[in-house]
């Protein structure tokens, strides 16, 4: 009972009632959320709280910048129930109004930031077979079972986000930078399918997230830019429950030296022996390989497995 009265005394205010129907539409920073409902930021920030003692809303930094979202769907779902058979589930007019400011805003000061460093992808994909290629086989390696819970590590601009998604029953992507968070985040904002998808701060060798709370963990590209990979990778099949897969994309052994020194590449592409290797340790199976040629750079796609049921050790 008392868990009950501290949420209906949450929401018996118009303005924290607004604040959660804005975070039901997306994720929104403290400064976002004051300018949207015209309010100050002290005066927002009280009225987080009280939703946060409440369980309804969690507070996440990223940088300089605190991020706002609801709470787990178990927790809001009788919640917002209840809101929408009343009739009082949508935002106003006015806020929704101000809420496309935000995101256009976003989406200008992430694409500023992308036009300044789009000629390094872009030189690298010059090097491969077409992203269409790669996302087609990426499809083609995790069909035929559900996606579920997915987490994306180094998400970057939220790429594979919008490819997987929308067959995921969640989504999270990764990434240490907050600048490529944030254009991502404006990308997927702007699409119904993607527009739920959480974004999180965090290093592919600490991920904020539990044990076993994925289903599919992805690395697309990420681990060339690993100083330990199999520290990586290793963590990334921490997130693993029973029969959950890990698929990574990148490139397979090769001797552009260049891409040390212009592109910040730490490895020059893995050999099937090496990701076994890290796999095995991790206490995964290689399941299946695939390798993309049609450049100087072949792209190899490795999917890792781990057991649906716990293996026994004999004695």
């Amino acid at each position: 009972m008392s868990d009950a009265l501290s949420i209906f005394r949450a929401l018996a205010d118009p303005t924290r009632l607004r604040i959660v129907a804005l975070l039901r539409a997306m994720e929104l920073s403290v400064g976002e959320l004051a300018a949207v409902l015209a309010q100050s930021q002290p005066r927002v920030s009280r009225h987080v709280k009280i939703l946060a003692d409440a369980g309804l809303t969690a507070r996440r930094r990223e940088g300089s910048w605190v991020f706002l979202t609801l709470a787990s769907p178990t927790r809001t779902a009788p919640i917002f129930a209840a809101i929408d058979a009343w009739g009082e589930g949508a935002a106003g007019s006015d806020d929704l109004a101000r809420l496309e400011a935000v995101r256009a805003e976003r989406t200008a000061a992430a694409e500023r930031y992308f036009a300044g460093h789009a000629g390094d992808w872009d030189a690298i994909r010059s090097l491969h077979v077409a992203e269409a290629e790669v996302e087609a086989a990426i499809r083609a390696a995790l069909g035929g079972r559900p996606v579920g819970r997915l987490v994306d590590v180094g998400t970057g601009t939220g790429r594979m986000l919008e490819l997987l998604a929308p067959d995921a029953e969640s989504a999270v992507g990764i990434d240490r930078s907050s600048e490529m968070l944030r254009f991502a985040r404006a990308k997927l904002s702007r699409q119904e399918a993607t527009a739920r998808a959480e974004l999180r701060q965090g290093d592919m060798y600490a991920l904020p997230l539990d044990d076993r709370s994925a289903d599919v963990v992805v690395l697309h590209q990420v681990l060339h830019y690993a100083q330990q990979p199999g520290a990586a990778l290793a963590e990334a099949a921490r997130l693993l429950g029973l029969g959950g897969r890990l698929l990574v994309a990148d490139f397979a052994a090769h001797d552009r030296e260049e891409l040390r020194t212009v592109d910040a590449h730490v490895r020059l592409g893995f050999s099937d022996h090496q990701v076994a290797k890290w796999f095995g340790a991790a206490g995964l199976t290689l399941a299946d390989t695939r390798a993309l040629e049609g450049g100087a750079l072949t792209v190899k796609l490795w999917l890792g497995e781990r057991p649906a049921s716990p293996v026994r050790k004999v004695a």
